[in-house]
């Protein structure tokens, strides 16, 4: 059984990051084992709609996304992870989700019944906005969100801030908690 996690962060070692490394130590202290991968340094194209997915099972771009869909086909949960930016999530972190989609739909549907969610952070505002967007590809793709005490988002502008939210990262703790007791209850354990 294994987790997923997305940083959509341009920095490697920035909130985002942090906090998508802070809920695979969570869940890996829950029996379940979690990679964090990261979009830093990718150039993440948006979907073309070419439907090249249809009928080879991989996504047409050759940008690397094809690699993490292997890893998210492979895997029994997954939690996606993106600043705020300018109200909104990153942009390249909604183009690979929107492909990740694409090619779900268009295969072998590998994201049903998938556990996990998204988690945003920003210095002021945004979040609320941020998580109801990433909400969309969860649910459309027939996934498995679980809750927590309160809406998955951090408060942080430098890198590091974020992990003093002591309310917010209590929330995404035991959000990462729940994905992996869903994980290891959907999988017999």
């Amino acid at each position: 059984m294994k987790v997923l996690l997305i940083s959509g962060s341009p920095k490697p070692e920035g909130n985002t990051a942090l906090l998508m490394r802070e809920c695979a130590k969570v869940i890996k202290e829950d029996g379940v084992q979690a990679e964090v991968i990261s979009l830093a340094g990718m150039n993440i194209q948006s979907c073309v709609a070419c439907q090249n997915c249809s009928a080879t099972g991989k996504c047409a771009q050759d940008d690397g996304l094809n690699e993490i869909i292997e890893k998210v086909r492979a895997a029994e949960g997954l939690i996606v992870g993106t600043p705020v930016y300018f109200g909104t999530a990153r942009g390249d972190v909604m183009c690979a989700l929107q492909r990740i989609g694409y090619v779900s739909r268009n295969t072998d549907r590998f994201l049903t019944g998938k556990v996990g969610g998204p988690v945003a952070v920003a210095r002021r505002g945004g979040q609320t906005l941020t998580l109801q967007e990433m909400m969309m590809f969860f649910l459309i793709n027939d996934m498995i969100v679980p809750g927590s005490t309160y809406w998955n988002m951090v408060f942080g502008r430098l890198p590091g801030e974020a992990l003093q939210d002591v309310e917010g990262m209590a929330t995404i703790r035991h959000f990462a908690e729940n994905v992996a007791t869903l994980v290891k209850k959907l999988h017999g354990n």
